[in-house]
């Protein structure tokens, strides 16, 4: 039975001894959780293609300049798309540390965009869709956030599996509200990834539990990226103002886009809360609310 004295938030949430792995950790949602985790004691690594980025982000979002518990390291680079680069990764992850207690599988591509479907032809909009993407570009879009999750999860689960037993060892997959919902948003190759994303995350949810090691996903809304905002600043941060996300097409009902510190209060509560596998995790605005998802 538990204590009042359990259900401090640093007792809820306490990250003290956690070891983590952020893949594409250097921007966007990747980076968000890289902060709220070191922010609360874990150790966290930071991998991606881009080792400028990597330590850009370690150096500029740092937890000890700031008197906080954890810290970030870069390590790599790593294309997650290669069975190589990954084994490789895992190999000096467990040389350094030998378990790891967290796998954010956040590394992704936008993928092709298409014109708006605005015609009432069928020959009209073959010809608009047919023409604007490739099938090398769908799949591209597939490799880099579907295939590259599963091998990802693969390669780190032995590592997974020997973390300690109070560490609740899980995987988060980042996949998108847009693989939930049923308007492709000009983005037909990207959201269906991102589907494939979501049910792929249930899936090692199922077959994982043996090793006691959870899966859930986290399915962001409009959240201020590299990815959605074509670019990052000086420290590795993007910015979306409200008139980027009042102009989708759709309502969001916040009226604004996600904030950093509300994906890392996601990503702390699923790291954290054993009680919970197998789930996906919209974090949107109420945007499906309005859409319909599946």
């Amino acid at each position: 039975m538990a204590e009042t004295a359990n259900f401090h938030v640093e007792n809820l949430f306490k990250l003290k001894d956690y070891v983590c792995l952020v893949t594409g950790g250097g921007t966007g949602i990747g980076l968000m959780a890289t902060q709220a985790l070191s922010a609360n004691g874990a150790k966290v690594y930071i991998t991606g293609r881009r080792t400028e980025t990597l330590e850009k982000a370690a150096s500029e979002h740092d937890p000890k300049s700031q008197d906080l518990p954890g810290r970030i390291i870069p390590i790599g680079p790593t294309d997650v798309r290669s069975k190589d680069d990954l084994q490789n990764l895992v190999k000096e992850i467990e040389a350094k540390e030998g378990y790891l207690s967290l796998v954010v599988a956040a590394a992704g591509v936008p993928g092709p965009k298409e014109p708006s479907p605005d015609t009432n032809s069928a020959k009209e909009l073959k010809e608009q869709l047919w023409d604007s993407e490739s099938v090398d570009e769908w799949n591209e879009t597939y490799s880099s956030d579907v295939t590259s999750v599963y091998f990802t999860t693969l390669a780190t689960l032995p590592l997974l599996q020997a973390a300690p037993e109070d560490h609740t060892s899980s995987v988060i997959v980042i996949s998108s509200m847009s693989g939930i919902m049923r308007d492709s948003q000009s983005h037909f190759a990207y959201n269906a990834a991102k589907a494939a994303t979501a049910h792929l995350s249930k899936m090692m949810s199922k077959e994982f539990a043996r090793f006691n090691v959870r899966v859930n996903s986290i399915a962001p809304g409009y959240f201020p990226s590299e990815m959605t905002m074509k670019g990052s600043d000086e420290r590795n941060k993007a910015h979306m103002p409200d008139e980027k996300v009042k102009d989708k097409g759709h309502s969001v009902p916040a009226g604004r886009s996600g904030r950093d510190e509300e994906m890392g209060m996601a990503v702390i509560f699923l790291a954290r809360c054993a009680y919970v596998n197998g789930q996906i995790l919209a974090i949107d605005g109420g945007v499906l609310n309005e859409v319909g998802g599946s």
